[in-house]
Parts: C-alpha cells; sequence; structure tokens
C-alpha cells in the first residue's frame, strides 16, 4: 500500500517514511502544499499523514480541497498544534484522526494501519485464498497453518494479488503499490520479486499460484481441485 506524507522538516519526514516503509508500505514525500498537490494528482493513495504548519500554507486547505473534490483517501494530521480548537477544526475540516507532535513512531504505524482497516478502506484483518492465509494486522503468513516467512515487499506483493484474486493485476498497479517515486527500479526488478515469492509458496505447498500474463501483469489463482 502507498502512502503520502506532507511534511516540511526533512529529518522527521525521512524518519517517518523510513519507519513506514519497515512496517511494509511504499511511501512518498511532499515537503509542501505544492508538492503535495502534484502528488495526489498523479496518484492514487491509500492514506496521507499531513502536517498543518508548512511552509507555503495551511495543511488544512489540502485536506478540505481534497474533501470537496469528493476523495475519501483516509487522512491522519500530525502536528504540533495541541489546542481543543485546532483538533475540532481538523476533524472538521475532514481528517480522520488527529496525532500531536512529538509523538512515538509505534503508535503512528498503529493508529495508519487502524484508518486503513476501517469499513471500505485498504487493510482488512484477514485474507484467505486457497490454503494460504494472511494476517494484515500481524503481518504473518500461513499456508495450511505453517508460517511462511516472507520479506516486507514479498508481503506487500501477495497482500496486493490477494487482494485482487482470480483477477489480473497490471505491471503498473503493483509498482505504483509497492514502490515510491524515488525508488531506482531494475528492468527486472519485479519479475525477481515474483520469482521469490512463487518459489515460497510452492515450497511451503500452497495451493495458490502466481501466474505471469506476458506483457499484461500477473493474476494469483487456487489450484485445488
Amino acid at each position: 500500500m502507498r502512502l503520502l506524507t506532507i511534511e516540511d522538516e526533512r529529518e522527521l519526514a525521512e524518519l517517518t517514511a523510513s519507519a513506514l516503509g519497515r512496517a511494509g508500505f511504499a511511501v512518498d514525500i511532499a515537503a509542501s502544499l505544492a508538492e503535495a498537490e502534484e502528488a495526489v494528482a498523479v496518484m492514487t493513495y491509500d492514506a496521507i499523514i499531513l502536517d498543518l504548519g508548512l511552509g507555503d500554507g495551511n495543511g488544512l486547505s489540502l485536506l478540505r480541497s481534497l474533501r470537496s473534490r469528493g476523495a475519501s483517501v483516509p487522512v491522519l494530521i500530525l502536528t504540533a498544534r495541541d489546542g481543543l480548537e485546532d483538533r475540532v477544526i481538523g476533524l472538521d475540516s475532514g481528517a480522520d484522526d488527529y496525532v500531536l507532535k512529538p509523538f512515538h513512531m509505534p503508535e503512528l504505524i498503529s493508529r495508519v494501519r487502524a484508518l486503513l482497516r476501517r469499513p471500505n478502506a485498504a487493510l482488512g484483518v484477514r485474507l484467505e485464498f486457497g490454503n494460504l492465509v494472511l494476517e494484515t494486522a500481524h503481518r504473518q503468513v500461513t499456508v495450511g497453518g505453517r508460517i511462511v516467512a516472507l520479506s516486507i515487499r514479498e508481503m506487500a506483493l501477495l497482500e496486493l494479488l490477494l487482494r485482487r484474486a482470480e483477477r489480473v493485476v497490471t505491471r503498473e498497479a503493483i509498482e505504483q503499490s509497492l514502490y515510491n517515486f524515488e525508488a531506482e527500479l531494475g528492468s527486472n526488478a519485479l519479475e525477481v520479486l515474483v520469482h521469490r515469492l512463487r518459489r515460497k509458496l510452492q515450497d511451503a505447498g500452497a495451493t495458490v499460484q502466481v501466474h505471469t500474463l506476458r506483457g499484461v501483469g500477473y493474476l494469483l489463482s487456487d489450484q485445488q481441485p
């Protein structure tokens, strides 16, 4: 899943993006309202982390703009503004959550996941297909009840394919979900990732298989009789 963090304190932005990346998210950073507007214009995000005090304006203007356009993407405000009125205004403007600085990174990650578990949001608690189960809350995959060790990116790819099981997922859609703007992808990076995931599922005895549709994308299907 892909997130956008809008924060003009570069060090904090990079620390936040790094922590979220280790939690399995692809994260883009925008250091201003202008950069944020450019990002949301070209990319669909699963959630946005929004600072209010930006160098070129108030983050609430972006939030209100998103909501006026009908965008339902979950937005978590992350700010040093701790007044009751600030929190009320932020939530009334369409924010889904409000976290104060300074904050603890595990709590922020937990709150992002909680937003993504809400009805109609991107993160379900348990995904099942064939004899494979992905517990998204604990980031654990089992095949026939046995745990399968996957890397963060392998887990993210499997989750994306599970959410669209029996449907073709294009190469572009996968790359947009798994990699941020700054990622440098080799020409065969995705093929290598798919190969590793496919091998691990086969070795674990999974009934589901990842199929390659040349020039189109990938499809996850269940081979159980």
